[in-house]
């Protein structure tokens, strides 16, 4: 008798295991993660997302994780002031974001037991271990096997404008003291260069060459060149690579139409800039700000341009690098992004999140600085989902580890997918299509 076609082979079921199998491999955390990600609190809320990414290092006890009662060579110089919510003290020169303080959650309990910059940049923007053995300091650049950054993963399951980036890096992740261009861990790795940044490397004030017309192509003379295009393309032979040519043809020709508008900080009134600051990264806040206007859901602005340290990693004069640069820009910018996106409308549904690779030393060293911690780190975040005035986990006396609510990396990361409704076992695939689930963390409910 004929079997039905309905009915299973013995292939078929080996087949069927053999994927279940594998898919059980690649999300370790699935079951427990996804129990309650589509009922919790700010599933689904965000639409954008600005990541405001430190690189260097912050030192969060110098920032928003005081320790006035701590030793001397531990609690550093600098005096904590108080905010609208109770227990949350930011430095003292930290007072814009100190008044925006309902707005804000600050996750003070994050931790991994590893201190080296390409290790802990691969592994905090990917929310997974890096290649790189532990400790290596190794020059890690960016390969096809990567972990994709989490801005790419975004793109790619929850970007929809068509003809907009669906990640914009400002500028793409960097070390600088390893002389690597852009760090593992930056690009869209295994998912391929479709979901790689747009890249703004140099003047955040100037739109990125390739994407301005000269004068005597636009407006009505471009809009006949496509038209002319359009037409020779419908003589042409209808094959897949074909097809995706003119897919990315017409996205490539919809990026530089919409590139007038969303590079086009002159636009901005000059109390706008001021308010921003007219420094590098205050401009990059403000581009930020446009771009999630005008569509693009994620916006990486990887802080690594040189001040009087190296950026954010102040192994030496840590004190007057934070007091007369690094802590007054963050001030300006950060807190002028937040109130633009609140008095816009876009806050509720732009999640806004400030963190670096690590933490820094309890102790200071001897040259003034405090060095590589990644036992214990914190995490600001504001908007999308995210309960202000909210304080999250918590740091033992001296700064050290935590003493409340420990996560790591990959449960922040997996915090972020959680507010644009992406459960931790969401699949994407390798080029040979070998399933793996988007995080191994699990969202931190208390966030939301």
């Amino acid at each position: 008798m004929q079997r039905p076609a309905a009915s299973l082979t013995r292939r078929t079921l080996l087949q069927a295991g053999t994927a279940t199998f594998l898919a059980g491999l690649a999300r370790p955390h699935a079951s427990l993660a996804a129990t309650n990600s589509g009922t919790a609190p700010g599933f689904g809320r965000a639409k954008h997302c600005i990541l405001v990414y430190l690189l260097g290092g912050p030192p969060q006890i110098d920032m928003w994780d005081m320790k006035p009662d701590a030793p001397a060579e531990i609690r550093g110089p600098f005096k904590s002031i108080t905010s609208l919510v109770a227990g949350m003290r930011f430095c003292e020169h930290l007072p814009k974001l100190a008044a925006q303080a309902g707005d804000l959650a600050l996750l003070n309990s994050v931790t991994y037991p590893n201190n080296d910059h390409p290790f802990m940049i691969y592994t905090t923007l990917t929310g997974r271990e890096s290649r790189v053995p532990l400790g290596a300091n190794t020059v890690l650049p960016p390969s096809r096997s990567d972990d994709p950054h989490l801005g790419a993963v975004i793109s790619k399951f929850k970007h929809a404008r068509q003809g907009v980036p669906g990640y914009v890096a400002i500028p793409e992740v960097q070390v600088r003291k390893l002389q690597t261009p852009v760090s593992g861990g930056g690009r869209a790795g295994l998912l391929g260069a479709a979901y790689d940044p747009l890249a703004i490397n140099d003047d955040p004030t100037i739109a990125p060459q390739g994407l301005s017309l000269p004068e005597h192509t636009r407006g009505e003379r471009f809009e006949r060149r496509q038209q002319l295009l359009a037409v020779l393309d419908g003589h042409a032979a209808r094959s897949a690579a074909m097809h995706d040519y003119q897919a990315f043809r017409q996205s490539a020709a919809g990026l530089v139409t919409a590139s007038e508008a969303m590079f086009a900080l002159e636009r901005e009134s000059a109390q706008t800039h001021d308010a921003y600051g007219r420094h590098r990264f205050g401009q990059s806040m403000l581009l930020a700000r446009r771009l999630v206007e005008h569509g693009v859901s994620f916006v990486g602005v990887h802080f690594n341009h040189m001040t009087r340290c190296d950026g954010w990693d102040t192994h030496k004069e840590n004190f007057p690098a934070l007091k007369d640069e690094l802590l007054p820009l963050l001030d300006q910018g950060l807190s002028a992004l937040l109130v633009d996106l609140r008095q816009r409308g876009l806050l509720d549904d732009t999640l806004v999140v400030t963190m670096g690779e690590f933490g820094r030393t309890p102790k200071v060293n001897a040259d003034g600085g405090r060095d590589h911690w990644g036992y214990c780190s914190s995490v600001l975040l504001a908007g999308g989902g995210v309960r202000g005035g909210n304080i999250v986990g918590a740091s033992d006396s001296i700064c050290a580890y935590p003493s409340d609510t420990p996560v790591s990396p990959a449960d922040v990361v997996a915090s972020v997918y959680h507010t644009f409704g992406l459960t931790p076992d969401t699949l994407m695939h390798d080029p040979l299509g070998r399933p793996l689930a988007i995080s191994e963390g699990r969202p931190i409910r208390q966030l939301f």
